[in-house]
């Protein structure tokens, strides 16, 4: 740096009154954009509040005042859901469907990516497009062909009926946030490993899973929150009430007990809770993971 930038730093870098440097403040932006977060911000928040205070009130409050707060505070509602047996049968099952989605689409997905972020042969370009062409197609459109393949599959009425088309519908968006990362890998890493005796497969559980860790938790963290919250594919599967996911037991739940719409708002506050807490706890590797897809 020379002389003359030094004075003008010095210059143009303001001082306290002891003299010494002041950083610049930061600049706060457009109060407009303040406001239109505000109300984006208040316009998503205030369906949940509702239905959390909803379920601290009788249906007599509920009827005479529908935006009012709990007076007196009613907390039988949620101890009678959390008393039967329905929420947890529903939380078990949601949580086995859930784990077996992620782990599967993990581990079928970080497979098919280092395939495609490694390697070099014809159809690549061509499975890639496919991968990113089931992006465009949600469940819902597939629902009755998927239905039929899974009725003669024999798999109707069982978990693992919701798992395999879940993994399946996960692998897209796995396999795309994936691909950067294994990407960025150096190539004289894997030559190193070589050299020293390792074999591609050792390589890729070694080396290649450690360094890519962000993006598979990423994509985890997704597999399982969408996993979660499904309600076609189980709706269309499921018959047995012992079988129904959350998403599901809210729907059975509200439909025996229609006329006890504080009970059903508790038991769909419930219901939300754990993929809020989830979502919430993991919310900072989700944007880092996406952050180095991106950048990859």
């Amino acid at each position: 740096m020379t002389t003359d930038t030094l004075r003008t730093t010095a210059i143009v870098q303001p001082r306290d009154r002891r003299g010494a440097r002041r950083s610049p403040k930061a600049r706060w932006g457009s109060p407009g954009l303040y406001l239109i977060a505000i109300v984006l911000v208040t316009i998503c928040i205030t369906p949940v509040l509702y239905i959390i205070i909803g379920g601290f009130r009788t249906n007599s409050q509920i009827t005479q005042d529908p935006s009012g707060f709990p007076a007196p505070w009613q907390f039988a509602n949620y101890s009678d859901v959390l008393a039967g047996p329905e929420f947890w049968t529903a939380l078990l099952n949601s949580t086995v469907v859930a784990i077996g989605t992620t782990a599967g689409a993990v581990l079928l997905g970080v497979m098919a990516a280092y395939v495609l972020a490694r390697y070099e042969f014809a159809a690549k370009p061509v499975m890639y497009a496919l991968f990113a062409a089931g992006l465009m197609f949600p469940v819902t459109v597939a629902i009755t062909p998927l239905y039929l393949l899974i009725r003669n599959l024999g798999m109707v009425n069982s978990l693992a009926g919701i798992i395999v088309p879940q993994i399946a519908f996960a692998l897209p968006s796995t396999i795309i946030i994936l691909v950067p990362f294994l990407k960025a890998i150096p190539k004289e890493l894997e030559e190193a490993a070589s050299i020293d005796g390792s074999s591609r497969l050792g390589f890729f559980w070694r080396m290649v899973i450690p360094l890519s860790l962000p993006g598979v938790i990423t994509v985890g963290i997704l597999a399982f929150v969408g996993s979660w919250n499904g309600y076609m594919l189980p709706l269309f599967i499921l018959n047995d009430p012992n079988l129904f996911t959350l998403p599901l037991g809210v729907q059975n739940f509200s439909s025996q007990y229609s006329v006890d719409t504080a009970r059903v708002l508790a038991y769909t506050s419930l219901s939300m809770l754990p993929a809020l807490i989830f979502f919430s706890l993991f919310e900072r590797r989700i944007v880092g993971g996406l952050t180095g897809a991106v950048k990859g």
